[in-house]
């Protein structure tokens, strides 16, 4: 683990607000909770830049042709009744 280093952040009054109310609803402290949205939050980032790149070079078209192909390799089979939108 990495030596662990301080961040100062100004945030509005409300938005402390709610995260200490989260914080406490989770049994957490507000830099526990803090430490794990700003986690979640940059590897939501990172992951959607990696799809991204990935994606480039491939059209829209191209790539539902490919969906659609995968998909029509899947077996029709009833689907269960707590699977159904309804």
């Amino acid at each position: 683990m990495s030596k662990a280093s301080v961040l100062t952040i100004r945030v509005p009054a409300d938005l402390k607000h709610r995260l200490a109310l989260i914080a406490e609803q989770q049994g957490v402290s507000i830099n526990q909770l803090a430490m794990y949205m700003f986690t979640k939050e940059i590897g939501n980032l990172e992951a959607s830049q990696n799809i991204s790149k990935y994606w480039k070079d491939y059209s829209k078209k191209e790539i539902f042709s490919d969906f659609d192909e995968v998909m029509a390799k899947v077996k029709d089979r009833p689907v269960p009744d707590w699977d159904k939108m309804e």
